[in-house]
């Protein structure tokens, strides 16, 4: 089993203002899931209103070469992996996230 360092064991504490150290580990990995789930959603929302369709939709339209867009084109190639991105790390996180509560 991984051990902290006495050093980060006493930021951890400071930081959360916690006095036990599994509850100021537990705070701190809670709110950095929810931050990362919620900045990814964010990337995730703004591709669909700029496609005005959801990824699923976008990815199996792109297959079929059938974008108002050009396919292969640099901008939609770049909306398309940071897309898959958001979709691919949103959707490990929230794993992780129901497996920790």
């Amino acid at each position: 089993m991984p051990t902290l360092s006495p050093d980060v064991g006493a930021h951890l504490l400071k930081a959360t203002r916690s006095r036990d150290l599994d509850e100021a580990f537990e705070n701190v990995l809670s709110e950095y899931l929810e931050m990362k789930i919620a900045a990814l959603q964010e990337t995730t929302d703004r591709l669909e209103e700029k496609w005005e369709m959801e990824f699923s939709t976008f990815k199996r339209r792109l297959a079929e070469d059938d974008l108002s867009d050009d396919a292969h084109s640099h901008d939609v190639e770049q909306d398309f992996w940071e897309w898959e991105e958001a979709e691919t790390l949103k959707a490990h996180y929230q794993t992780v996230q129901a497996e920790w509560m």
